[in-house]
């Protein structure tokens, strides 16, 4: 039994100009995974989504942080169903694509060819082997579209994913109501068992037909994710934000946090791994809930990894910066 609790990322821009998490000289890349890595056991790679994953950064990723420090790796967004700007692929493959961006926008994945598919699967998980290699990687997180219904083409669309990444665990979150809408519950669950995948149960504002409700429950018996959006309905639908972290601009309070510590620690008793991620990234708020959070659930949630440095002593500790 073991509760990892960590954040959606370590490098967002509204985190690094709040100036409330990382301390004074914490400024570049390593220095802040290092800093990061000393206060929680785990983290969400969210970076993953926009671009495809640099095997050469897995690999500082992995030397960076201590052991038994684990990270999960979010899919490309390509994969999960979402539109694919050209600016989201490698160059060679947008070139490959001249001709479909000369008409449209974006890219979907029932349009992109057969062999380009496996080309960016390819190139997916030869950016994260160097995590899998290392032992650190934990799960491959696909955040499904909010278009991703429990149609059958859906459904073999994941069964793809599940085949195209064999070898990997992969977390399945959908955001359309249709998959958890208390009639089909035991059938998605009875989906996710099937294939062999792990279980998200959210947490985000109930402000539109299609939102998720919490459904608490364990499918892969290795791992369930539980992924803390926040609850603020008045943002949560807006559009066209310059900072993403706007839509998730929440601060739970402890009242709140303790209520999700309960059924937190009882999925902790049916799965071999249970992981909290807070994606409420505006300013240092995810931060924040997450050491809130780790208070509460006092014994039961895994401490911080610390490096070699962090057990020498306090002085040496803030010589290593």
């Amino acid at each position: 039994m073991g509760i990892r609790v960590g954040t959606a990322g370590w490098g967002d821009p509204s985190l690094i100009r709040s100036g409330r998490f990382y301390p004074k000289g914490c400024t570049s890349p390593e220095a802040r995974l290092r800093y990061y890595a000393s206060q929680f056991p785990l983290v969400e790679v969210d970076s993953s989504y926009y671009a495809l994953p640099s095997a050469r950064n897995a690999e500082l990723w992995a030397q960076r942080t201590p052991p038994g420090f684990t990270f999960n790796v979010k899919a490309f967004r390509l994969f999960t169903g979402h539109q694919t700007p050209p600016r989201a692929l490698p160059p060679d493959i947008t070139e490959a694509m001249a001709a479909h961006f000369d008409s449209k926008r974006n890219l979907y994945y029932k349009d992109t060819p057969d062999e380009i598919r496996s080309e960016l699967w390819r190139r997916f998980e030869a950016g994260v082997r160097p995590l899998q290699a290392a032992g650190k990687l934990n799960a491959l997180h696909f955040q499904f579209a909010p278009w991703v219904t429990p149609a059958p083409d859906w459904q073999r669309h994941i069964e793809e994913c599940v085949g195209r990444m064999a070898g990997y665990l992969l977390a399945v979150e959908f955001r359309n109501r249709a998959w958890f809408d208390g009639r089909r519950d035991a059938t998605t669950l009875q989906l996710e068992r099937d294939l062999g995948v792990a279980h998200v149960v959210v947490d985000e504002p109930q402000a539109s037909k299609r939102s998720i409700p919490q459904v608490w429950a364990v499918a892969a018996p290795e791992l369930v994710v539980v992924r803390l959006h926040g609850r603020n309905e008045a943002t949560w639908e807006i559009k066209g934000q310059p900072d993403a972290s706007a839509r998730f601009n929440y601060d739970y309070s402890d009242a709140e946090l303790s209520m999700l510590a309960a059924p937190i620690k009882r999925l902790a008793e049916q799965a071999q791994e249970v992981h909290v991620v807070f994606n409420n990234n505006f300013g240092d708020q995810g931060q924040r809930n997450a050491r809130s959070l780790m208070a509460l659930l006092d014994d039961a949630a895994m401490p911080p990894i610390l490096a070699p440095a962090d057990r020498a002593g306090p002085a040496q500790r803030q010589q290593a910066g």
